[in-house]
């Protein structure tokens, strides 16, 4: 976790955003995610993707004879291309309440512009990564077991403006049921809790930065049939709830429809 006392470094291009988390869980099934501060001081990085360089036309040399005159060669500027956009193969399925396929085709798109960190399709998410929001991997492992934990999904962008870092994780669970419980069991410390429109069981919580250079955070967690997902938005300064709001309910929607 970020030390409130030290200035902002480069955010690093893979996904390691301190989560300031600590999960518990028992074989009872209460669950107890406590962030243990406010102050997250992570800076808003450019992810590591170089533009792509078009090289203009080589210009034809002028000829010259003895006798006459060089006469200039016209020149046609250079035509810019453009690399098409990456499309995505992934496919996944809505049954009731369960998601099927590959679970990265349920998260968020990302907006015109944007930059992803990594693949633009996104990563999986392997059961140790997991693991390392517990106390301790036999927590971690135990709860997991006990939840039916199948597999995850993550992907972190940032938008063209650069002004936010979005990164969405989705959790599959063996039920509806399993999933719920893990994002209801979800509590942080010393925040600002909010409801999320349109969710009445989805959650919000807003931890605002010490100073206004520094990086605030938006966590917004819910589920949606066996998916568990929680969105986690940064910005400079002090955050807007509303793109937070905007994001949960598209990502609800992606969930629900599969479109």
């Amino acid at each position: 976790m970020g030390d409130p006392s030290v200035e902002p470094a480069a955010a690093p291009a893979a996904r390691k955003l301190p989560r300031a988390v600590v999960v518990a869980l028992t074989v009872t099934g209460l669950l107890a995610v406590t962030a243990a501060s406010a102050t997250v001081t992570v800076a808003i990085g450019k992810p590591d993707r170089k533009p792509h360089v078009v090289a203009a036309a080589p210009t034809a040399s002028a000829s010259a004879s003895p006798s006459a005159t060089p006469s200039p060669v016209p020149v046609p500027a250079p035509t810019p291309t453009q690399a098409p956009a990456p499309v995505s193969t992934l496919h996944g399925t809505v049954d009731g309440s369960t998601h099927g396929g590959d679970l990265r085709f349920f998260l968020l798109p990302m907006p015109a512009g944007a930059e992803s960190y990594g693949s633009a399709d996104g990563v999986k998410v392997q059961r140790d990564e997991v693991k390392k929001d517990f106390e301790s991997d036999s927590a971690g492992e135990e709860s997991l077991n006990y939840l039916g934990y199948k597999e995850g999904a993550t992907r972190r962008y940032r938008t063209a403006d650069g002004q936010q870092e979005v990164e969405v994780r989705m959790l599959r669970f063996k039920s509806a049921a399993d999933a719920r419980r893990f994002a209801d069991g979800m509590s942080f410390k010393d925040v600002q809790e909010f409801d999320i429109d349109g969710d009445s069981k989805g959650k919000g919580v807003l931890m605002k930065p010490e100073q206004e250079a520094w990086t605030g955070r938006l966590v917004g967690v819910s589920s949606v049939g066996d998916v568990e997902y929680e969105i986690t938005v940064l910005v400079k300064g002090t955050p807007d709830k509303a793109p937070l709001q905007d994001a949960m309910k598209r990502q609800r929607e992606r969930l629900n429809s599969g479109g």
